[in-house]
C-alpha cells in the first residue's frame, strides 16, 4: 500500500466542534505519527498539528471530513516522502 507523510494544520475556532474533532482523529488513529495542540486562550482558539503517514485517499477523506466540522478549518502540506510498506 502506498502512503505519503504529510502535516495537518487545524484551527478550532468552535468549541462545541472538539468532541467531534476528538472522535475523527481516533479513529485515523493507527495512521498519525505525532499530534500537537495548543489552546490560545487569548484568541479562545485551540491550533492543532498532525503529522501523519497514510493513503492519499485517507489522508485527503480524513481533511474533508475535519473541513466539515462547524467553525473548524484544515490546510494539508504534503511530502515528496512516498513509501510502498
Amino acid at each position: 500500500m502506498e502512503t505519503r507523510v504529510a502535516v495537518m494544520s487545524i484551527i478550532v475556532e468552535e468549541s462545541g466542534s472538539v468532541e467531534k474533532l476528538n472522535s475523527i482523529l481516533h479513529e485515523a488513529g493507527d495512521y498519525i505519527i505525532g499530534r500537537m495542540g495548543i489552546p490560545y486562550r487569548a484568541r479562545n482558539i485551540n491550533i492543532i498539528s498532525i503529522a501523519i503517514d497514510a493513503p492519499q485517499d485517507m489522508i485527503s477523506a480524513l481533511s474533508g471530513k475535519i473541513g466539515r466540522l462547524d467553525g473548524v478549518s484544515v490546510k494539508t502540506a504534503y511530502s515528496g516522502v512516498i513509501s510502498n510498506d
